[in-house]
């Protein structure tokens, strides 16, 4: 579902300017798929620090969270305790 949230508007920029509509159904929508992109970038990110040999304290400490917090999230998605 989030998937195709995410395709259903087609570029950035429609995405922030639905993000700033007036219309709640239109506005929601975007951050919905605001939503489904940072995490799908956040775990892109994860697995590039993870493979250039990163701890999972660096990462939480740029993500601002706890080392448990990004491990728990991210430890088996990218195969690496």
């Amino acid at each position: 579902m989030r998937q195709h949230m995410l395709t259903h508007m087609e570029t950035t920029v429609q995405i922030a300017e639905g993000a700033a509509s007036q219309d709640p159904e239109v506005g929601l929508r975007a951050v919905a798929s605001l939503r489904a992109l940072a995490e799908r970038l956040e775990l892109l990110q994860v697995q590039n620090a993870r493979d250039l040999g990163w701890s999972w304290q660096e990462i939480a400490s740029r993500l601002g969270v706890t080392k448990q917090t990004v491990h728990r999230k991210y430890g088996r998605l990218t195969g690496r305790r």
